[in-house]
């Protein structure tokens, strides 16, 4: 049997804030916090978000067994005409161009809404489905089991995502710490599945552009122009 489908509306009604979880929250903006102090420090900032959104690219690729060379990755990148760009290097390419596209478009709105998701998978799928609207979708493992069944109607999907959008962009809808906020929107979004192909890297993306909106990856490099 596989695992049915069970997502609750956000804001989840159980408080997060454990002891634990704040010890570690502690530790990761402390983290971030040094993040912003260095890039700061960068005296050209097109090198820095170039070189950072390709790693995430491959780093996040290589979770979907897409797997490229960091001498295939920057080859490609700087239009080498004599070199054969394989597969999975245009891959990750195709998640650079959505990264920073979302960037650009998270600057200007100051907002993460379905619509950005949307273009997001779109960069990285090269087809304009949208949300699923048909049956089908399931999460099998390598020996065909599956092991997780999404929602599967087109309508339910739409309001999972209009409530994930507005708890996203809400404030008012939640207090949380916004560290704990993205790891319940990752886990909304991926439970939801509300692509055909590319929900793994899109939420991955979304995990960074949420950071950005709260300020805590708010960072000039982060603004290209």
């Amino acid at each position: 049997m596989s695992k049915q489908y069970n997502i609750p509306t956000l804001p989840l009604p159980y408080d997060l804030e454990t002891k634990e979880v704040l010890k570690q929250l502690t530790r990761s903006h402390r983290k971030l916090a040094e993040l912003k102090g260095v890039a700061l420090t960068i005296p050209n900032e097109r090198i820095l978000i170039s070189t950072l959104t390709l790693q995430e690219a491959k780093d996040s690729s290589e979770v979907e067994n897409i797997v490229t060379t960091q001498d295939d990755l920057y080859k490609a990148d700087l239009n080498v005409k004599q070199n054969i760009i394989n597969a999975s290097t245009k891959e990750v390419l195709a998640y650079r161009e959505a990264i920073e596209k979302g960037f650009q478009q998270v600057r200007e709105k100051r907002l993460l809404t379905n619509n950005i998701i949307k273009q997001i998978q779109a960069e990285l799928e090269h087809n304009r489905a949208g949300f699923r609207t048909a049956p089908g979708t399931k999460l099998e493992r390598s020996d065909g089991k599956v092991v997780y069944t999404p929602p599967q109607d087109g309508a339910q999907i739409l309001e999972y995502m209009q409530n994930l959008e507005a708890f996203i962009n809400d404030e008012a809808m939640s207090e949380l710490d916004p560290l704990i906020k993205m790891a319940i929107i990752h886990h909304q979004f991926e439970s939801i599945h509300p692509f055909y192909d590319g929900n793994g890297r899109t939420g991955r993306i979304v995990n960074v552009l949420y950071l950005v909106t709260t300020g805590l990856l708010d960072l000039p490099i982060l603004y290209l122009s």
